[in-house]
């Protein structure tokens, strides 16, 4: 079985990266990931990722800033946690509003090797504040979104998913109050977990580990782990599972806390 892994936010960012824009990978064919990737794109003033094309779903989520995402032609202004589902096939490209300020955004592929096709813009461009019945993609405004208790203290909005039109991902938002968390789980998938603020303890399997900002934890499918909000603040944390839907298997927190031995998926 594949072990975790773990990347800070501030990690190297691709030297294939666009003008402006420094694209950084977290989960990728690299660390052992089958279903998706993930990652981040910070956006100097200004700054565009030029017109381009996916083989598969992409989901775009703003986590600081405020962007403008054209997909054929049609202009959203997404603010942060709002987030934007680009069909596989669809051209889009992703700019930086503000003339003053660095943008960042998250991006999460159903494919674990990222890989984007430039290819020309449309003439004319529209503003739009949603899509209209029969356009490809889907917009998730974090505001509108359904906010559930997982766990005490634990609060959940899902930003895409096959309900929402993704295709092979899913993923969202969630805010831990402090010294709260979810149960010890695994999942039939791998899953993609990113700090926004406070301080996390990752707990997999017996390993613990302590994260803060924006740092990146990557889970392999069937490994028991748990999230806790180890700091005197709330905790952020963008979630993505290589699956349609969310989907956790609630096991014995002492899988995760390493007092008893993870037998295997099926314990």
């Amino acid at each position: 079985m594949l072990d975790e892994s773990f990347v800070a936010g501030s990690c190297d960012p691709d030297p294939s990266s666009p003008e402006g824009v420094a694209l950084r990978g977290f989960a990728t064919h690299r660390c052992g990931s089958t279903g998706f990737s993930t990652g981040t794109a910070t956006f100097r003033a200004s700054a565009e990722l030029p017109y381009h094309v996916h083989d598969c779903s992409e989901a775009i989520t703003i986590l600081g800033g405020s962007a403008l995402v054209i997909v054929e032609g049609r202009q959203y202004r997404l603010g942060r946690l709002d987030c934007l589902h680009v069909p596989a096939g669809v051209g889009h490209t992703v700019r930086n509003a503000d003339a003053t300020e660095e943008m960042l955004a998250h991006w999460s592929f159903a494919s674990p090797e990222p890989k984007r096709i430039f290819v020309e813009g449309p003439a004319a461009v529209r503003e739009q504040t949603a899509p209209s019945p029969g356009d490809p993609e889907s917009l998730r405004r974090f505001a509108e979104a359904e906010v559930y208790e997982l766990s005490p203290g634990a609060w959940f909005r899902d930003l895409f998913a096959k309900r929402f039109g993704a295709a092979g991902i899913c993923g969202g938002y969630g805010r831990f109050t402090p010294g709260s968390s979810l149960p010890c789980h695994t999942h039939h998938y791998d899953e993609s977990i990113t700090i926004l603020s406070g301080s996390a303890s990752c707990l997999v399997q017996g390993a613990r580990y302590e994260l803060q900002g924006v740092h990146h934890a990557f889970v392999p499918q069937g490994k028991p782990h748990r999230f806790l909000n180890s700091g005197d603040g709330d905790m952020e944390m963008l979630w993505v599972y290589a699956g349609d839907e969310p989907d956790r298997v609630i096991v014995d927190n002492q899988f995760c806390s390493g007092l008893l031995a993870w037998p295997g998926p099926k314990a």
